[in-house]
């Protein structure tokens, strides 16, 4: 066998494990070698958005997300959104680069504890001490990436450990590297405990599902609609999950979320944590008498934070299938229960009253109309990132989903800047998709030296800011920590990085900018003028919307 560095090594590795794209800037470790093996490497402006941009390919195609990089600031950059993504339980494997192992404790150059600074934000943090056992330290922190719960890992590169060379293995038929060392067997729940939840569920008179992102990384979608078919139970979903049934089947009731939440008497939970999002499964978000039904791959989410009336362990595809198989003829699906009419009534109700801002032809625009806009052009199966607080919340229930994956935003750390490289990742993933970035005037500074990422690429991403001209809504007293103004033009930004950029502040002018942005075959940006008084807790007919 030839010679070869541990670079190379980690690289290989790196294939096996079938990673196509990863996101790094100058600097990190592996990264020649991974494009001179055809891994496309994407080169970033800040390690920030690279590993952000790690987190979102990983949400779009359900597989871990790869970043690259540099040594001691370089990686410490990466640690918001390696937090973000173990705070999202996403696969995001961190590779860092860092100072020589022999020239340690003499303040050598970026030298740093990497692996202590990664240790509480991620499920495994390792150093590389040994050049020849690269492949398996890799093979391992995929292994972390992927258990259940999933999460973040890193792995340390020291220079002197990549550099060194040693003996290649044999790729083909390797002694120590493991090779299909991660079982594709789904976990099946319990028969006598999927029984007794269909006896729940079929006795009770406000029956609900709710389902998290565990279903999107079972691929459960198809599962979960032929539940939801069987029984005509009514589902709704988290942020994160969004777009496993098409939001607009008949038994998704978006306006009327409050109303399931604080009613329903039986509720099975599929993939998902009783967490901040779900409001922890407690009152008085929820009926204090409701009985759950949890069902997770993750025994510790069993009683987490809400007792459970019933839990099931297991895989959400196969438990979904057991659930629908012991279901047969317990149901009438097509039946409209008082419980499905009331809900049925409050969501139009909300809707109907939402329609009037949503149409409304107000200047400056509210952006609720804005938010109309971009429902009524985007396709049905664009990937939309949504970033920034006001933003967020206006564009919860008044922009459906209908594809699992196609929905991202900053989950449960609510981390903002997340928007555009969601954008990058999500049209490097996709690039046959639409992919719409809308996001605040705040949130877009973050990252927003990423449109230069997205040209230097060539990745049409169309990002729409709702231009408020402040941190979060704006208050009627003048508040200089939120206060930004309307003077920065973002779309101007756009222009100088190459692309397309156009700025609107007539309501009616807001469809023919997005149409000549997608025209333009680049990326682009719409800098939308909104009312800055308008805030997404007080917005009319949305009360109901809940992250």
């Amino acid at each position: 066998m030839a010679e070869v560095t541990g670079a190379y090594l980690g690289a290989r590795a790196l294939q096996q494990e079938g990673v196509d794209t990863f996101f790094y800037i100058l600097s990190a470790p592996l990264v020649a070698d991974c494009l001179d093996l055809g891994i496309r490497g994407i080169s970033v402006r800040n390690e920030t958005a690279a590993g952000m941009m790690a987190h979102g390919y990983s949400r779009v195609t359900g597989r871990p997300g790869v970043v690259l990089s540099s040594h001691g600031p370089g990686t410490a950059n990466v640690v918001p959104a390696v937090a973000n993504a173990m705070a999202d339980a996403c696969p995001v494997v961190n590779c860092g680069a860092s100072a020589n192992l022999r020239d340690r404790h003499v303040d050598v150059f970026q030298e740093m504890d990497q692996v202590a600074i990664m240790r509480p934000v991620t499920k495994w943090a390792h150093q590389a001490t040994h050049t020849e056992k690269i492949p398996q330290l890799v093979s391992t922190a995929f292994r972390h990436a992927l258990a259940p719960p999933h999460g973040a890992v890193y792995l340390d590169f020291p220079n002197d450990i990549v550099n060194a060379k040693v003996e290649d293995i044999d790729w083909e038929h390797p002694s120590h590297q493991p090779s299909h060392y991660r079982t594709e067997a789904r976990p099946f729940g319990d028969p006598a405990l999927v029984k007794e939840a269909i006896d729940l569920l079929a006795k009770a008179e406000k029956p609900m599902l709710v389902t998290g992102s565990g279903v999107f990384w079972s691929q459960a979608a198809a599962e979960m609609q032929q539940f939801v078919d069987t029984t005509g139970i009514p589902f709704f979903t988290t942020p994160q999950g969004r777009g496993a049934i098409p939001e607009d089947h008949k038994r998704f009731y978006g306006g009327a979320r409050s109303m399931a939440f604080k009613e329903a008497d039986t509720v099975l939970v599929v993939g998902s944590r009783a967490n901040v999002i779900l409001s922890n499964l407690l009152p008085p978000r929820w009926n204090p008498d409701a009985k759950f039904i949890v069902v997770n791959l993750d025994p510790t989410e069993v009683g987490h934070n809400a007792p459970a009336q019933l839990s099931i362990l297991g895989d959400a595809k196969a438990v979904f299938k057991q659930l629908t198989d012991e279901a047969q003829g317990r149901f009438n699906p097509d039946e409209d229960t008082p419980w499905t009419s009331a809900l049925a009534q409050r969501d139009a109700t909300r809707m109907e009253q939402a329609a009037a801002v949503m149409d409304s032809d107000d200047v400056p625009i509210h952006p609720l109309r804005l938010c109309r806009e971009v429902r009524d052009f985007m396709d049905r199966d664009a990937v939309v990132c949504v970033d920034g607080h006001e933003t967020l919340t206006f564009a919860r229930h008044t922009i459906p989903t209908y594809v699992p994956g196609h929905r991202i935003n900053a989950g449960t750390h609510g981390t903002m800047g997340v928007g555009l490289p969601y954008g990058v990742a999500a049209k490097a993933a996709k690039p046959d998709k639409q992919v719409i970035v809308l996001c605040g005037d705040g949130s877009f500074g973050w990252n927003g030296m990423e449109v230069d990422t997205m040209v230097r690429n060539n990745l049409p991403v169309l990002v729409v800011i709702c231009n408020n001209g402040s941190m979060t809504g704006a208050d009627e007293v003048f508040n200089p920590q939120k206060h930004l103004g309307f003077e920065c033009r973002y779309d101007k930004i756009m222009e100088a990085a190459g692309g397309y950029g156009e700025m609107v502040d007539r309501p009616e002018n807001i469809r023919p900018a997005l149409e000549r942005a997608a025209a333009s075959g680049k990326p682009a940006v719409v800098n939308v003028i909104v009312n800055q008084y308008a805030k997404g807790q007080t917005r009319i007919g949305l009360a109901e919307s809940h992250h």
